[in-house]
């Protein structure tokens, strides 16, 4: 039964695990699996698709710089930068916030979990801002929300519609009420938008939840979603365990919300900008 067995020593596979580390093929980061269909996505042509998995249209999170550039025409520029959060309570919990802060900071390359731009959509001169979500989760502190009421406030002056990308597990408790003061703030911000008749639109993307979804994610003119996003306040696990009851399928995923009234659209992420140009066509911001 010898031909059973690998002659050539390129090929063996003995216990000696620096020259096996050197015979290693090396696939990390070339390969990507699917949370919908389980399949393994080359990243090329995952990057190629939007982050949408060619099979079974899953939607994969992509980045803050991601979401500018698949909406904005190139040339947009970055603005209400250099904000960074001065942990106002120097909250410890397994690790010091301040070191969560720079760890996140390094990883990204960003001040907090938000980019503001102001660029063109299609024909439209818009304001943007976009949540990243591999910063603490997306979570909103002081610093998101101070970047996205400026966002609004440069929205209002200019008279450019606001659309806001949110991407996030909800307020950042390990800056406490200062968290949580900023859903009043950027609602009041919205609410000077609205009295000013200029338009905005909130896109939820996979997961909107919390003091996110509790606040701005659902006071646009126009709220809509990509498909399969999670969006809702407390988590489906936290609902079923107080009510004691088994929640519908589907629930809290975009399309069940939009077929409840509490979306306006569901839009796929290769359509998106597309239905944003149309919709703002629509929304005229008075002279």
């Amino acid at each position: 039964m010898s031909w059973f067995k690998r002659e050539n020593a390129e090929y063996d596979t003995g216990s000696d695990s620096a020259s096996e580390g050197e015979r290693r093929v090396r696939t990390e980061g070339l390969w990507s699996k699917c949370p919908g269909c389980r399949q393994a996505i080359f990243n090329a042509d995952l990057e190629a698709n939007l982050g949408v998995c060619p099979k079974c249209q899953h939607h994969f999170k992509i980045g803050a710089r991601e979401r500018l550039n698949l909406l904005l025409e190139p040339g947009y520029a970055l603005v209400d930068g250099g904000l960074r959060s001065t942990d106002p309570l120097n909250f410890v919990d397994s690790k010091p916030y301040k070191s969560r802060l720079r760890a996140a900071q390094q990883q990204t390359g960003l001040d907090d979990a938000i980019l503001n731009a102001v660029g063109r959509l299609g024909h439209h001169d818009v304001v943007v801002s976009a949540m990243e979500y591999s910063f603490i989760g997306g979570s909103m502190g002081a610093v998101v929300g101070e970047t996205i009421a400026r966002a609004a406030d440069r929205a209002r002056t200019g008279r450019k519609p606001l659309i806001v990308v949110a991407a996030s597990g909800g307020a950042r408790m390990m800056e406490g009420v200062v968290s949580l003061m900023q859903m009043a703030k950027i609602s009041t911000a919205l609410a000077q938008l609205d009295d000013a008749r200029v338009p905005y639109i909130c896109v939820l993307t996979d997961p909107t939840t919390g003091g996110v979804t509790a606040s701005f994610a659902m006071l646009g003119d126009l709220n809509i979603a990509e498909p399969g996003a999670l969006i809702g306040f407390a988590g489906p696990r936290v609902i079923e365990q107080t009510i004691r009851q088994k929640l519908p399928e589907g629930f809290q995923r975009s399309e069940f919300l939009v077929e409840k009234g509490f979306l306006d659209a569901v839009v796929h992420r290769r359509e998106l900008k597309g239905y944003l140009a149309r919709a703002l066509d629509f929304m005229r911001v008075p002279a």
